[in-house]
């Protein structure tokens, strides 16, 4: 069980720290990386994909469209570039496109 600290801490600062303490920040990675496609991505790439899932620092994308894939493998890196800009960190370094 956590201690107890007398002095006053913004929720903020609390989340941050049970996330640290837990070890929860991979997991919630995960969730912001697929929060943070949908949003980038609007509905029309958003209606080709099919699955989103960040293993290590590699993000895998799933698309029903083979020409959609094409179209978005010339842009790899504006898309990591942006997705990490989204998430406030270097989460993702490299990116496949299935």
């Amino acid at each position: 069980m956590a201690k107890r600290n007398n002095e006053n801490l913004s929720i903020s600062d609390a989340l941050k720290e049970f996330v640290e303490t837990n070890k929860l920040e991979r997991g919630l990675d995960k969730v912001n990386v697929e929060d943070a496609w949908a949003k980038l991505m609007g509905n029309g790439v958003n209606n080709y994909t099919t699955a989103v899932q960040l293993d290590r620092e590699t993000l895998y994308i799933q698309l029903s469209s083979s020409v959609l894939r094409e179209e978005l493998s010339y842009g790899k890196e504006k898309i990591i570039k942006m997705l990490n800009e989204s998430l406030g960190k270097e989460v993702i370094k490299k990116l496949i496109l299935r």
